[in-house]
């Protein structure tokens, strides 16, 4: 299966490293030309400058705080003027404070909600139009598996990627009839060490919490993405894709290896 994403234009948030930058060069290796916005000018830049190098594809860098709506806009308006089109959005911008409700501040919930949930849906109100005027399009909003679960102290954290799911349903029933899908990634522990960019860890405890028996890496997440923007999910919208290894599975967590041997 050959994924072929040539003429589509993508703006992918959170793309200074991690899981922003793996997508980004996933897509442009797919053929799309890919504008990578982040709020770190030197991270995004350098992605930019990986992909022109590689030769994957075109990528050009716009730096975009998206708890600031004036930047969200801006940054579609860079998109679609610098390739005359925008076809794909995916919102990746990511910060997180651990804390409970006692121990945070209304900053730190007020911060937290601006950025994993209040740009997604603003750079879906400043994208539609033009997916639209391409004739359709896709968005794509990363939650988390602890949107699914608690865990102590997180309250903000979890709480938010809990609503993504939910907002990628409304839009996709709101705009579906435009051409335009919407969808979920949820993934699980995913090591962003650019060490292991390329190398999967198989022998720590976290590995082992999975069954496959590594932890997942960023371009695990970009392939998923890659794939739900793409021709081949053409009838998939408003779905919650779940990329985790299979980490969920066990109860409460527990090492594989561990699970089986207390089976009855």
């Amino acid at each position: 299966m050959q994924i072929d994403l040539r003429g589509r234009v993508a703006v992918v948030t959170g793309a200074a490293r991690g899981i922003g930058a793996a997508t980004a060069r996933r897509l442009a290796g797919s053929g799309a030309a890919v504008l990578v916005a982040d709020v770190d000018a030197a991270g995004g830049e350098a992605t930019a400058a990986r992909i022109r190098a590689e030769g994957a594809g075109d990528a050009a860098f716009c730096r975009a705080d998206v708890e600031r709506e004036g930047d969200i806009r801006g940054m579609i308006a860079e998109a679609a003027g610098r390739w005359g089109r925008l076809d794909i959005l995916v919102s990746n911008a990511h910060w997180e404070v651990r804390g409970s409700v006692e121990e945070l501040s209304a900053d730190d919930w007020d911060r937290s909600y601006a950025v994993l949930v209040r740009a997604a849906f603003l750079g879906a109100k400043y994208a539609i139009p033009h997916l639209r005027a391409a004739g359709g399009g896709s968005i794509v909003h990363i939650a988390s598996v602890l949107g699914r679960h608690a865990t102590e102290r997180y309250a903000t954290y979890t709480s938010a990627k809990a609503a993504i799911p939910q907002l990628t349903r409304q839009m996709a029933l709101d705009y579906g009839r435009d051409g335009i899908r919407v969808n979920t990634i949820t993934p699980g522990m995913i090591d962003t060490d650019p060490r292991r960019e390329a190398a999967p860890d198989h022998e720590s405890e976290a590995a082992r919490l999975h069954p496959l028996g590594r932890t997942g890496i960023p371009d695990d997440i970009a392939c998923a993405i890659c794939f739900l923007v793409s021709d081949f999910a053409r009838f998939i919208t408003g779905a919650d894709l779940l990329v985790d290894g299979g980490m969920s599975i066990p109860w409460y967590s527990v090492p594989v290896e561990r699970s089986r041997r207390a089976a009855p």
